[in-house]
């Protein structure tokens, strides 16, 4: 366990340039914290103590605002940044190196049982507030889009962005037909209400041209009395 800390510690200083020393990482980290707790937790668990590794878990939840199910697998130099509203479910397995940021979920589908949370290689990147739902497979050293939802395996060393999440990037190489950016991510919200907008427009439009003509009919009707 105390290599896997350690590992933990390491990765915060690899991959975050706002930390200045191992110290701070110790204290000031809650992704820190939160995978600390869990290793505790994961051991309990695993001796069958499930109640007590359970209130552990929740303990972290409240102090760290990160939720990991001591059930999940989780290897060694993980650096989870910034930390509040990650959730990890059950049966969740998360590579060495792997990155995740705030508001990330790996979480279910469904009420079924067995494996049911993604499996998630090593050297995975998960942007903020992506999804990666049911009993799927993120490849090695692949990266999540910030706000994809993946509901579908990922290929080793993709991009993936949208929702629902695709492949843009394999290999360094642009997939043929894709042409997102992960800055340009879709936003289905948007583009509906773009479509009501451009149908009110077009109602609108038909309703002046009516006036129009029952305006142009009260006349002729009008010089026909007279």
């Amino acid at each position: 366990m105390w290599r896997e800390l350690r590992a933990d510690v390491a990765a915060i200083a690899e991959r975050d340039p706002a930390c200045r020393s191992a110290l701070e990482a110790w204290f000031c980290y809650p992704g820190l914290h939160a995978l600390l707790t869990y290793r505790v937790a994961h051991r309990l668990h695993r001796a069958r103590l499930f109640l007590a590794a359970r209130i552990l878990s929740q303990l972290a939840r409240w102090l760290t605002g990160v939720e990991i199910h001591p059930g999940a697998r989780i290897g060694s130099g993980v650096f989870i940044d910034h930390g509040m509203g990650v959730v990890i479910g059950e049966t969740a397995e998360v590579g060495d190196g792997t990155t995740l940021y705030q508001g990330v979920t790996l979480g279910g589908t469904g009420k079924e049982r067995g494996k049911r949370h993604p499996t998630l290689g090593r050297d995975v990147l998960v942007g903020v507030g992506a999804k990666v739902l049911g009993s799927v497979t993120v490849g090695d050293g692949s990266r999540i889009g910030a706000g994809a939802v993946v509901v579908s395996p990922v290929p080793p060393n993709c991009t993936v962005v949208g929702v629902p999440g695709r492949v843009v990037r394999q290999d360094g190489r642009r997939v043929a037909g894709s042409d997102l950016r992960q800055v340009d991510l879709p936003d289905p919200v948007a583009a509906e209400v773009r479509a009501l907008l451009r149908q009110v427009e077009a109602l609108e439009r038909r309703v002046a041209e009516l006036e129009s003509e029952l305006a142009a009919e009260g006349c002729c009707a009008t010089r026909c009395a007279q």
